[in-house]
């Protein structure tokens, strides 16, 4: 949305764009705020930027919403969340540095008028800041205020990212009017991490793919509770149950709470908010994707950090999982489009997609085998390996039974570049269960040796019965960004590809196992640029 010379992605000049700041829609608009550095493409001088649109596609930016200029936030505005409040007033929380020393405190901001459609200038009371750190609270490790809820005992509560020593801490402070607020006797969840950053909470319809709006407590619904990892990076979430009488968080025991938990997204890929949609009843999350390349890159080519495309997310059926999809508008910037059906692809088979531009492009594609038999077994030394450090090893060019097969995008002629999008099988240790692993592979998406060039990996939870696989791939010059499994399991990566740039980039489905794949349908079409400035 913000920057980058892609489809969504616009280069505003020389600048650094941040993660996503209180995200909300109000009477037919959606807001987005982000950390932004107006003064150059390196990191400082952080302010709240604004922008808005009607669709989350086409974006108009507008002067900064929040900057340092009260005692309160003298050195610095940093993340915070938006709330509607009854009477359809919204208001901004924001974590301020008051000092040197960096302690950190919770202020609010609201709209000079209400009535101007974009609420372009926002005001900062004297009364702030409303909540601060308090005896027992790291003040140096206290930030990031969440999207306000409303309890049935008539008390808003928010929580506030921390930590105590090695834990990540999510305290937790409630409010009647907003205004005076207190600190429970305990967090609503806390787990042996490190330290939370950007934390969001929100329920999730165990029954629909409807987003619910942050208050809701009844029905047949989960509770989902995000962390950002400052030691890893990372984002990871469970899925739970919220006592709302004892504003106690339980996460289920269906997967990991902790390092090895789930993640929206298994690449570049941080401090995400989610809000509800109002209008078409979704949950909605931005995520922020940070330059792999150098510092003197990113001041050369006047810009850094891109926010990635918004997502609708909602809860799989089976309870234990979300599932992402890129929103619906963005199909309206589809052009020219080619599509492939019933297309075999035997081992080292390379099949070039042409006629779009395969530098900008959306493609979407089915795959089936015919068998599971041929999926080589699980290596015993990967036991204790996360999915990204076998793809390290298991790379797109490493023969196996299974896989890998998918797309390499942002491909050179020759491919002395590109960047691959691939699924692996491995069979553990009875026949009858498999691991199935998305893979994005980075160590030859770019001749620049200086960069960082990362693998990706995320296990694929998936029913294998009808032996099919579909993947998603959105294509932006420097941005892969991919679902597998209908958004099971997403991965974005920055890429930098020297020769396979603009029309001299190329897009390739390939297969590089034993077992033959058949592409069932492939659709890709030509991104055509938003409205953006």
């Amino acid at each position: 949305m913000c920057v980058s010379t892609g489809y969504v992605h616009d280069d505003y000049g020389n600048q650094s764009i941040g993660h996503p700041e209180g995200p909300m829609y109000y009477n037919g608009i959606y807001h987005l705020f982000y950390q932004y550095n107006p003064k150059g493409a390196v990191w400082g001088n952080i302010v709240w930027a604004h922008s808005v649109s009607t669709d989350m596609i086409n974006w108009k930016p507008l002067d900064p919403a929040i900057y340092p200029s009260k005692p309160f936030d003298r050195y610095g505005c940093w993340s915070g969340s938006a709330t509607i409040l009854p009477g359809n007033r919204p208001i901004i929380l924001y974590t301020g540095i008051v000092d040197p020393n960096n302690t950190q405190v919770q202020n609010y901001a609201v709209p000079a008028n209400y009535s101007d459609p974009y609420l372009q200038k926002w005001v900062k009371p004297d009364n702030n800041p409303l909540v601060f750190p308090g005896v027992g609270v790291n003040g140096t490790a206290f930030r990031d205020p969440t999207t306000a809820w409303w309890g049935p005992d008539g008390h808003w509560r928010i929580i506030v990212g921390s930590r105590r020593k090695h834990r990540g801490m999510a305290y937790l402070y409630r409010s009647r009017d907003f205004m005076s607020w207190a600190k429970a006797q305990h967090p609503l969840h806390s787990a042996k991490t490190g330290m939370w950053e950007c934390p969001d909470f929100y329920p999730v319809s165990m029954d629909s793919e409807n987003g619910l709006e942050t208050s809701v407590m009844k029905g047949n619904i989960k509770h989902v509770l995000k962390v950002s990892l400052d030691l890893t990076r990372y984002e990871y979430y469970t899925v739970g149950t919220y006592f709302h009488e004892k504003d106690r968080y339980v996460p289920d025991n269906t997967s990991v709470d902790g390092l090895a938990g789930l993640r929206y997204d298994y690449g570049n890929f941080y401090a995400s908010k989610t809000f509800f949609d109002a209008s078409k009843n979704r949950r909605i999350l931005w995520g922020w994707a940070n330059e792999s390349d150098t510092a003197s890159e990113d001041v050369n080519k006047g810009w850094a950090g891109i926010q990635t495309i918004p997502r609708k997310v909602w809860l799989d059926k089976s309870g234990k999982q979300l599932l992402q999809w890129p929103i619906e508008e963005l199909e309206t910037l589809r052009g020219k489009n080619v599509h492939l059906n019933n297309q075999q692809l035997n081992l080292g088979d390379h099949v070039e997609i042409k006629g779009i531009a395969a530098a900008q492009a959306d493609v979407e594609v089915s795959f089936s085998f015919a068998s599971l038999d041929n999926a080589e077994p699980f290596d015993p030394s990967w036991a204790d390996m996360d999915a990204q450090q076998v793809c390290s090893h298991m790379g797109s060019t490493v023969t196996g039974g299974l896989g890998p097969f998918g797309l390499l995008t942002l491909a050179s002629a020759h491919l002395e570049e590109y960047t691959p999008v691939f699924f692996r099988f491995s069979r553990l240790k009875t026949s009858t269960w498999f691991s199935c692993a998305l893979m994005l592979q980075g160590m030859c998406s770019s001749l620049k040796k200086e960069l960082y060039k990362p693998s990706f990996s995320g296990f694929v939870d998936v029913d294998l019965t009808d032996k099919k696989l579909s993947l998603r791939s959105l294509i932006d010059h420097s941005v892969v960004e991919s679902f597998g499994a209908g958004g099971k399991t997403c991965i974005t990566s920055r890429v930098y590809p020297t020769l396979a740039v603009l029309g001299d980039s190329h897009l390739f489905a390939f297969n590089n196992g034993t077992e033959t794949i058949t592409i069932e349908k492939l659709n890709a079409w030509s991104m055509n640029n938003p409205l953006m400035n």
